[in-house]
């Protein structure tokens, strides 16, 4: 696909096997810059030294894991894309990982094993339908509300939101 040809991506697993494969499904979806991190320190570091477009990362990795990974890029002050859409991919499917992931910032989630239909999925909601941003005194990152109210017009509707961030009061 032509619009992914110019994405850069980093994608972020500590299993080798896992990287190889699912750079596989990026490079036949048309993805043609992709740069792999076996961690989420080494993945800070890339993107300290070139920034991407869409960050994949999976969850359970060491030193830093991808919900620690999301934190410290939502919350960076310095030298990083703080808006940096990021898909999280994971064989913990449990609720609780799945809130602990959204709490930290980010994007998608996808569920490990996935098909390539599934993560190409998450990766274009993320470059063709991006979420707006919300800075509360507790969160920074994507709306994390999926549903749409049909008459609900207040400040927060998704779709008439023109600012890429939105305050919230505490």
């Amino acid at each position: 696909m032509a619009d992914l040809q110019s994405l850069e991506i980093l994608l972020v697993d500590d299993n080798k096997q896992f990287r190889s494969m699912t750079s596989a499904i990026l490079k036949a979806a048309g993805c043609r810059n992709i740069r792999e991190s076996p961690d989420g320190a080494a993945a800070l570091k890339s993107l300290q030294d070139r920034p991407c477009d869409l960050a994949i990362v999976d969850y359970k990795m060491s030193p830093i894991d991808g919900v620690e990974f999301t934190r410290l890029v939502r919350n960076n002050t310095t030298d990083l894309d703080t808006f940096l859409p990021i898909i999280m991919m994971t064989g913990h499917s449990a609720r609780q990982k799945v809130m602990a992931a959204r709490d930290a910032g980010v994007t998608e989630f996808v569920t490990k094993p996935f098909t390539a239909k599934a993560l190409l999925d998450r990766v274009h909601a993320v470059i063709h339908n991006p979420r707006p941003f919300i800075r509360t005194g507790g969160y920074f990152g994507p709306d994390r509300r999926r549903k749409q109210l049909p008459g609900y017009t207040g400040p927060m509707r998704r779709k008439s939101d023109q600012a890429n961030v939105v305050e919230l009061p505490e």
